[in-house]
């Protein structure tokens, strides 16, 4: 399990400029194995999805789906930073900001392939996306399209709940520049993997 190792990654408390440094790197890294998880998750649900095995690819979402919660849930760790003390180890953590995260960047990939691999299952099944919707709740195209959306709405939770976080903490100021960090995860909170199965949501409420 090479645990060694990964219980090594962490600086000691002779090199810590503050005791929540360890809390602060925890909740971080951790985040990065859990989102490597889920990007494999994802990848491996493409690959089912292109083989045209939906309930394999859509017992995989669900697996990534819960991966996020679960970081979501974890961030609750860093409500107990005061900013004070936020600040005082800042120096010692950089300016590193979510878009730099390799796990980030791997789901954001794998999420663009399923969604390119689903669109073609669609298109050779004849089945159009605003269907999915009023679709018989058992069929496997339906299941997966709701899989789907449970995990771009899991993802936008994770999103909005980091920016209260990194507000709540002093890690980025509410307002000033439109690339600033909080900016960026704030706009992120509503960007959707795949908006046309939310719009196809809309479609029965819309056309009454």
């Amino acid at each position: 399990m090479r645990t060694d190792t990964l219980l090594g990654l962490q600086r000691t408390p002779d090199e810590v400029i503050h005791r929540d440094e360890l809390l602060f790197q925890v909740v971080h890294q951790s985040t990065e194995l859990w989102l490597k998880l889920a990007a494999a998750e994802l990848a491996e649900a493409t690959t089912q999805v292109a083989a045209g095995q939906l309930p394999a690819a859509e017992a995989l979402l669900a697996r990534a789906t819960l991966a996020v919660r679960l970081i979501t849930d974890q961030l609750e760790m860093l409500r107990y930073l005061s900013p004070v003390d936020f600040q005082a180890m800042q120096p010692a953590l950089g300016n590193g900001s979510g878009a730099e995260s390799p796990g980030w960047r791997q789901v954001q990939g794998a999420s663009r392939q399923l969604g390119r691999a689903f669109g073609e299952q669609l298109a050779a099944h004849g089945v159009e996306v605003a269907d999915l919707c009023p679709a018989d709740p058992s069929d496997p195209l339906h299941r997966l399209a709701e899989a789907m959306v449970e995990w771009d709405e899991r993802v936008s939770v994770w999103r909005v709940r980091h920016y209260q976080v990194a507000l709540r903490i002093g890690g980025h100021p509410p307002a000033g520049d439109p690339g600033s960090p909080a900016n960026m995860l704030a706009k992120l909170a509503g960007h959707r993997f795949f908006p046309e199965l939310w719009q196809a949501r809309l479609r029965p409420t819309t056309d009454e």
